[in-house]
């Protein structure tokens, strides 16, 4: 079946581009040869370093070794289930034959100063040109308005915005100036933040003893959205708010799962919790696989034994901390008894290597100082080319269901390249130069006329959608189709913040777990958003997880997306939908004689079918 691989790079871009270090090469050579021949001195085999320029290697027994006489010879070897096709092959004779050109890894590199003449249409359509594609005509005022509601605020217009069919330019930015002030885009916006922050209101593993304050964190969340607290200000809260005033923030760092357990080794499990505490900053803000060098040199990355332990040097001497007063959960830094941080011998708590200093990442601009407070400084830093990509990246996921990046967790050499590397420098730039604006951005991204594209699909030679020559069809979250349910049966109660509730539950659910004596919140609190939902890892909710909400095990950079018959059953049957089917029911009895209608305006937001009359 190698033949599709070429074809399908035929389709995608008629009149095939010359070959690219970036896009063509070294994704051949991290995901085939790194692990033997990169980064990692202790793995590396025959001295060969791959991911330097190809001067530093013999290109002749390269290409020996990728295409022997000997098939005993060949290179990967057949164990390691990494042959190369034949097609990757043809793509490394072609690379070597062309002069072996090498490139440094486009994420690692300065962010490219955009030009003020470019933008997102602009950028998109001149790759739309080159591949011989057009963009989809924009979508009708219905489908585009439900879009906005849903995208920004997470939940379906109401009745009276769904009457417009002259969807001007002016009444469309005024539609996006007000879901934008909207207080429930803080809750819509929170959650994705929430995900990432692997947030839970109980402490996990077998115990797994509530935090009743945990939604001190949340909520603060949600009002940062809201007053669109700038990106380097909300980051430099989360990592070290007890040194600048703003402590709520480094609830971020107590959000990850705590052994409590009778008997547990307490150095082993702060080491694991500091682990998380970088692990989960590499992914969440330099989109890394830090956790990757933990117990040896990353062996597809730039990042050292070394390096991982100079991180964790940051965050050595904190301890947890509770407000006397608000009770939020926080972090604070130890003054005394102060420990002196060391290497880790493969990852052993036990086994103490070279001293260490706090220091960032060596294949990166470095940082002034060792304080956390300097830490988030270098994090937002100009000068460091991840983090603004990295957040323009996440911010485009969500609007489009898959980032410029679709490894939005792994910016390196094993990750994917961004499809349109020119619109990501551009959109991170113009992030800073606004102020690290997370409304503005998205203002900026749903003006679009690529935002606003139908999604209908109709035949073109990019079936993935990679060129964005549409908008995507994505599925609901599985909190946002809850919250819609309730929201057009009218049962929705809109209170934002708070304690978290806890809705109606089986019993049978408790089989497992010491999770017992699950008493549902009273009256109409069980209709609050999914947001509010009381999170507790051994109990997850059912019907959130059914549809693919994560379990707050890690930061969940990405949701998966799953289609199972679990899916259509608890449509039909969960408690939640069928009370929201019969308050629906009797809405629209109760409201119109042409019922049917009134449920399609109601849910869909549009007129029905002659088809769906039958």
């Amino acid at each position: 079946m190698e033949w599709r691989v070429p074809l399908l790079l035929c389709l995608i871009s008629v009149g095939a581009p010359a070959l690219d270090f970036t896009r063509d090469v070294r994704p051949i050579l991290a995901t085939k040869c790194y692990a033997c021949h990169g980064p990692d001195e202790e793995s590396r085999e025959a001295d060969l370093r791959l991911d330097m320029p190809a001067k530093d290697f013999d290109t002749k027994t390269f290409l020996h070794r990728i295409t022997p006489t000997d098939p005993g010879g060949v290179m990967p070897p057949a164990k390691s289930a990494k042959s190369l096709t034949t097609a990757e092959k043809d793509t490394l004779r072609q690379w070597i034959k062309s002069g072996a050109n090498y490139e440094p890894h486009w994420a690692f590199q300065p962010i490219r100063q955009s030009n003020s003449h470019q933008g997102i249409d602009s950028l998109i359509h001149a790759r739309l040109i080159q591949s011989h594609l057009k963009p989809a005509p924009r979508a009708n005022a219905s489908t585009l308005i439900r879009r906005l509601y849903l995208d920004l605020i997470g939940l379906p217009p109401p009745l009276s915005a769904c009457g417009l069919t002259d969807l001007s330019d002016e009444k469309y930015a005024t539609l996006v100036d007000q879901l934008l002030s909207d207080p429930r885009f803080g809750e819509r916006w929170g959650r994705h933040w929430l995900d990432m922050a692997r947030y839970a209101d109980s402490n996990g593993f077998l115990g797994d003893g509530l935090r009743p304050y945990a939604y001190r964190y949340r909520d603060w969340v949600i009002q940062a959205f809201n007053e669109d607290m700038p990106y380097d200000e909300f980051t430099i809260a989360q990592i070290a708010g007890d040194l600048t005033e703003m402590p709520a923030g480094t609830g971020f760092h107590r959000n990850a799962a705590l052994n409590t357990e009778a008997g547990v080794d307490k150095e082993e499990a702060r080491h694991q919790n500091l682990v998380d505490r970088i692990n989960t900053i590499g992914r969440v803000w330099l989109g890394l696989t830090l956790g990757c060098a933990q117990c040896h040199t990353h062996k597809y990355d730039p990042i050292t034994i070394r390096d991982y332990y100079s991180f964790y040097a940051f965050f050595d001497n904190t301890e947890d901390y509770d407000d006397a007063q608000t009770k939020a959960p926080s972090l604070v830094e130890v003054s005394k008894n102060r420990r002196q941080s060391y290497v880790h011998i493969a990852g052993d708590y036990t086994r103490r290597g070279p001293d260490v200093m706090p220091a960032t990442l060596s294949a990166l601009p470095a940082q002034v100082g060792n304080t956390r407070r300097e830490l988030a400084q270098w994090l937002v830093s100009p000068q460091n080319p991840l983090t603004a990509r990295v957040a323009v990246n996440h911010i485009w996921s969500k609007l489009f269901g898959y980032g410029l990046v679709r490894t939005p967790d792994d910016f390196g050499t094993s990750g994917e390249a961004p499809s349109h590397p020119e619109l990501l420098d551009w959109l991170a730039t113009e992030f800073m130069r606004h102020g690290w604006s997370r409304k503005q951005l998205i203002k900026r991204i749903v003006m679009s006329e690529t935002y606003r594209q139908s999604s209908v699909p109709y035949f073109q030679t990019d079936p993935l959608n990679i060129l964005l020559s549409r908008q995507n069809r994505i599925r609901l979250d599985a909190e946002i189709l809850r919250d819609s349910a309730l929201a057009v049966s009218g049962l929705l109660k809109p209170t934002i913040g708070g304690p978290s509730f806890r809705p109606p539950l089986p019993e049978d659910v408790f089989d497992v777990g010491r999770s017992s004596n699950w008493q549902a919140s009273p009256g109409d609190e069980i209709y609050r958003r999914s947001l509010y939902i009381i999170t507790l890892r051994s109990v997850l909710y059912p019907t959130l997880t059914t549809f693919d909400a994560p379990d707050a095990a890690d930061a969940c950079v990405r949701r998966e997306r799953s289609n199972t018959p679990l899916q259509a059953l608890t449509m039909m049957n969960d408690g939640v939908f069928v009370e929201a089917a019969q308050s629906l029911a009797l809405r629209a009895l109760r409201e119109s004689p042409n019922h049917l209608e009134k449920i399609f305006h109601l849910v869909l937001n549009r007129q029905p079918r002659v088809e769906e009359f039958s």
